[in-house]
């Protein structure tokens, strides 16, 4: 086949996923529980279908299984995430030898197959013993999260070059602190500001330690969710919306990892609002010396805003949104099973904003992806058609390419995800998957979209 839009030489084509969402046996192998764990063991109505983590999609068991199919789609590079309480149950002290087999089988297989293991330490899933500490809140939870980055180094990183701190580290303070939709539903805008700054002084901490245990050849970054925020209109107050949005959703994580500082006008806002964290002497430089080699950027949709309608109730708590109001742009087009507007020129503009304000930092495509609910109405002799999905990729890979035309630093891209996964709260309901999970059989089969993605990985293109 011709190709018109073909990826630099190298290009990381595969797909990310995370420990809780996919290997199961959450009770298994001497796995400490986790604050999924006990959340659902306390309200399991609050789970869609009541489906817990206890065996999502089983790779513990299947793995070796799994990776044949990533290497049968043409995956070379594959994100996965280490479970830090099933590596060290209850977050500090000893290492469970079960895990270090599991994860070492796991790397070696992916190794074998030619996929490279793209490895992430954190991605929303603390050691409930930590979270009953008070979590990220804590600065000796910061403490403990450096030691358990420490021991996945020393462990593994003589086969893993590619290692990120966290995942969507913003997801966790919306989520856990503002939002009520992670564990442990607090609502209190300062101490979801602590939970932030924890984070990324964690981060930054792991960062040190990598450099110090010097990896050979190895990168070390974040992932995060940059979502660009887009206002109503070029009226001076929607664009002062936006900016709100982008500092408070975007910049407050992107700054201090590609930069190593704060912005000003974010301390500026907290400091008004009286919701400044509590640091340390000393902080600033650790700041700026966990600084990222490398950044994934999680890509789904746009956030579209414009100014108040109505002031803030001066005494609810403080949140982002005192200061903007979600728009609903006219005639957009839409992801209605997951009620997300699909924007492709999204994946663009974040990276031209990378080139242009954030060094043009060497970033690849972490995640990016379509759920959809009921999948099984699209299946035409056994296999699911899922042409929407292939029109997904395709429409945002072309703008992807558009901006590495232009000299944006963009190394790969990555689907979320491989085969269907539990989604937190909302477990089996959208599906992201190349490969179709049979939630009670475990079984496996392609979708349409794996065969797509295969030809794409071949032809560097398409």
């Amino acid at each position: 086949m011709s190709v018109t839009y073909k990826f630099p030489e190298g290009f990381w084509w595969g797909s990310a996923t995370s420990a809780t969402q996919i290997e199961g046996a959450a009770n298994e192998g001497g796995k400490g529980k986790n604050i999924w764990d006990f959340w659902y063991s306390q309200e399991p109505n609050r789970f869609f279908n009541e489906v817990g983590p206890e065996s999502t999609s089983n790779f513990y068991y299947q793995y070796k299984e799994d990776i044949q199919l990533m290497k049968e789609i043409g995956h070379n590079s594959f994100r996965m995430s280490i479970s830090w309480s099933r590596l060290i149950p209850g977050g500090r002290g000893k290492v469970n030898e079960e895990a270090v087999d599991f994860y070492n089988r796991v790397i070696d297989e992916l190794i074998a197959n030619d996929i490279e293991p793209f490895v992430n330490l954190y991605h929303f899933d603390m050691p409930l013993e930590l979270q009953n500490e008070g979590g990220w809140e804590s600065r000796e939870v910061v403490d403990a999260y450096v030691v358990y980055a420490e021991e996945c180094f020393r462990l593994f990183g003589d086969r893993v070059k590619k290692w990120f701190t966290f995942n969507e580290p913003i997801v966790p303070v919306e989520g856990g602190y503002l939002y009520d939709f992670h564990y442990p539903n607090v609502v209190d805008g300062r101490r979801a500001v602590q939970v932030a700054y924890h984070t990324i002084v964690a981060h930054a901490k792991a960062v040190h330690a990598f450099r110090t245990i010097n990896i050979q050849d190895g990168k070390i970054g974040i992932i995060l969710n940059l979502t660009p925020s887009y206002p109503r209109s070029q009226h001076p107050a929607d664009l002062k919306a936006a900016n709100f949005a982008d500092l408070f959703f975007n910049r407050s994580f992107l700054d201090p990892a590609v930069l190593g500082e704060y912005p000003q006008e974010l301390i500026e806002i907290l400091r008004e609002h009286s919701q400044l964290p509590v640091t340390e002497p000393g902080d600033k430089d650790i700041l700026k010396a966990g600084k990222v080699d490398i950044l994934g950027v999680n890509y789904y949709q746009p956030r579209r805003v414009k100014a108040k309608d109505h002031l803030p109730n001066p005494y609810s708590p403080f949140m982002p949104d005192w200061f903007f109001d979600n728009y609903e742009m006219p005639g957009r087009k839409m992801n209605k099973y997951r009620g997300w507007e699909i924007y492709e020129k999204g994946i663009y503009d974040i990276m031209m904003n990378l080139k242009e304000n954030y060094g043009n930092i060497e970033s690849f495509i972490s995640e990016n992806g379509m759920g959809v609910e009921n999948e099984e109405r699209f299946i035409r002799d056994g296999e699911i058609q899922d042409d929407y999905r292939i029109d997904f990729i395709r429409e945002h890979l072309k703008w992807l390419h558009k901006a590495i035309e232009e000299g944006c630093n963009a190394k790969g891209y990555h689907l979320w995800t491989f085969m269907d996964n539990w989604s937190w709260m909302n477990a089996y309901k959208n599906r992201y998957g190349f490969i179709s999970v049979d939630v009670e059989t475990k079984k496996r089969a392609f979708k349409k979209s794996a065969y797509w993605i295969k030809e794409v990985s071949q032809n560097n293109g398409f």
